[in-house]
């Protein structure tokens, strides 16, 4: 709650004739510039800006630390040196303020860098305190949903954000310089797919029409791939109404990309080439930690879904008849699929018998051709499909296709999915009669691929929930 002494210590402020919350302040430094040319510096008079982390008053001589954006330097004022009116401000700030400091650059007796005020401008009273400096802030839930306060509290948690970032602009920066283009698609659809996944719904009351998040951008990328836009890509917010747990999050991050005349083949070694770019860029090696494991991205694996599950279950998964099969021999071995459907019945399979094992990148191919409404039959065995999903350190990554063309079976796998959807299937996809008919005009051989920003960024710096690499997850309501 807002601090009474605060507020009176504002009121005191005011009374001075001081804007407590000005417009502007010229910066002429930072904390770690600064420190980095001090000895070019010394002597110079200086500018800088930031909220007060630490506050001592020893009479005569004061001192306190602010943290700026690049990290954090000590403020010195002496009473002989000081303006009069900087030493009335002193006595009314408290940790938290956001003050900018006119000075000398110097050090202390004690060696310590540091500017020595002349004049101080309040710059954003604080009316609440900050988390305690030796303390700091570590409920978990509470730096999520206060993200603010864990940014001043562990600034250290902004270089996650930052690493983020950079792997956004490297795998834009390898797409461009591909001949990729970057578009834009809609989020509010008439009709949903690209994805297993519940949508969630709203209402646009000027065109009278139900609409939906987008569960993914693909059946819209695979139409601008059929206009003759042949290599494309967009970073999109797409959003599930789904369970919440360290790697799911309903709104989220990812790339996806597409490209006529190649297959799922051709994606891997474009994968590898992606990962190689990104790892340099965000100053990673090939070889890293995480979580006490070592990845290696020199040693990318390829594993058969539908041989590993066969050879240490002995199910074929490509010879279940209905659900009811498929589930009761998944409870036989002691599993709980999350839901009574094919798809649930392998990823339980997938979790317990593949995934788990898979830490260095690892391509999982063969999935079951009835699990993949979108992908082309696998060339060699048509039970399977043409699909991989990349596994990093046990996580689901990316998602592969050898996108599927022929609009007659593409048809009919959207019949399927609509039927089970009316059977009560929720993450089963509606009939897109729109990309049906675009489809129909023909459609070239085509790879596509979906890459999911949040997982990449979780594990490339070292966190094991994506809600670290999420300024603001979604949480539940506190009671």
């Amino acid at each position: 709650m807002v601090d009474k002494i605060r507020l009176e210590k504002l009121q005191k402020i005011k009374n001075l004739g001081i804007n407590p919350y000005p417009y502007s302040f010229n910066i002429k430094h930072y904390s770690q510039d600064i420190k980095d040319n001090y000895e070019s510096l010394k002597g110079q008079t200086s500018s800088v800006a930031g909220r007060i982390m630490q506050l001592r008053d020893f009479g005569g001589l004061s001192f306190f630390h602010i943290q700026d954006s690049k990290g954090r330097i000590q403020i010195m004022v002496k009473k002989e040196y000081a303006s009069a009116q900087a030493l009335k401000i002193l006595n009314y700030l408290d940790l938290g303020d956001i003050v900018g400091i006119e000075g000398e650059i110097t050090k202390t007796q004690k060696g310590e860098i540091s500017i020595n005020a002349k004049n101080i401008t309040i710059l954003a009273k604080a009316l609440r305190a900050i988390p305690d400096k030796y303390k700091g802030l570590t409920d978990t839930e509470l730096r999520y949903r206060k993200r603010y306060l864990d940014l001043i509290a562990n600034p250290s948690v902004k270089n996650y954000f930052i690493v983020r970032q950079k792997i956004i602009d490297s795998i834009r920066e390898f797409l461009n310089a591909r001949g990729y283009l970057e578009v834009d698609t809609p989020i509010l659809q008439k009709v949903y797919g690209g994805a297993a996944a519940k949508p969630f719904t709203t209402y646009h009351n000027a065109l009278d029409q139900k609409l939906y998040l987008r569960i993914s951008n693909e059946l819209y990328l695979k139409r601008l791939i059929i206009g003759g836009i042949e290599k494309v890509y967009e970073f999109s917010k797409d959003f599930r109404n789904e369970d919440i747990d360290s790697t799911h999050n309903p709104e989220f991050t990812q790339v996806e990309f597409y490209e006529a005349y190649k297959d799922y083949n051709d994606y891997m070694e474009l994968t590898k080439e992606m990962f190689s770019k990104i790892l340099k860029d965000i100053g990673l090696g090939k070889k890293f930690v995480y979580q006490g494991k070592t990845i290696d991205f020199d040693d990318f694996k390829k594993i058969s879904l539908y041989e590993e599950i066969k050879k240490k279950t002995s199910i074929d998964i490509t010879e279940w008849k209905d659900e009811e099969q498929a589930y009761k021999e998944v409870c036989d071995l002691g599993l709980k699929p999350s839901k009574k459907t094919l798809g649930k019945c392998i990823d339980a399979l997938m979790d317990e018998y593949v995934i788990k094992g898979l830490t260095n990148p690892t391509f999982l191919v063969d999935f079951p051709y009835y699990v993949c409404p979108l992908t082309k039959q696998k060339r060699d065995n048509p039970k399977l499909a043409e699909r991989f999903e990349l596994i990093i350190a046990g996580y689901e990554c990316a998602n592969c296709y050898s996108e599927l063309t022929d609009p007659i079976e593409q048809r009919n796998k959207f019949l399927e999915q609509a039927r089970n959807l009316k059977k009560g299937d929720e993450e089963s996809n509606p009939i897109d009669e729109d990309f049906l008919e675009a489809i129909e005009y023909g459609m070239p051989p085509t790879a596509g691929m979906g890459l999911g920003i949040d997982r990449i960024s979780m594990i490339l710096t070292n966190n094991i929930s994506i809600k670290e690499v999420i300024l603001f997850p979604s949480l539940r309501d506190q009671d």
